[in-house]
């Protein structure tokens, strides 16, 4: 493996593991409101939250990042860049857009 593979792969670590940690805490706080913003499904939720740290780091060291870019509607990407629109409202719009949507759809 080349130095920049290695670097890489280190960093999609790295990323995963802020993921996981991130999602296990925002679970804890407010489950609903958790699987909402990440787009989880409950089933995805409650594996989530049941993974112990060495589970965790041992799905984080995944090749793949397990978090993906969940903004394929274009509708709802353009929406959260919009310039001409202050943040607050093209936030407020892309909430609608993806309360509108099922987690299938962008989860």
């Amino acid at each position: 493996m080349t130095t920049r593979t290695t670097s890489t792969l280190a960093e999609i670590r790295e990323v995963n593991l802020s993921y996981l940690l991130l999602a296990q805490r925002l679970l804890q706080e407010d489950r609903v409101s958790a699987m909402y913003r990440l787009g989880l499904s409950d089933q995805v939720a409650q594996v989530l939250t049941s993974l112990t740290l060495a589970q965790a780091v041992k799905v984080a060291s995944s090749s793949h990042l397990l978090c993906r870019f969940r903004f394929d509607d274009h509708t709802i990407l353009s929406s959260l860049a919009d310039k001409d629109r202050s943040a607050a409202l093209a936030h407020a719009h892309a909430a609608i857009l993806l309360a509108d949507a099922s987690v299938e759809q962008i989860g």
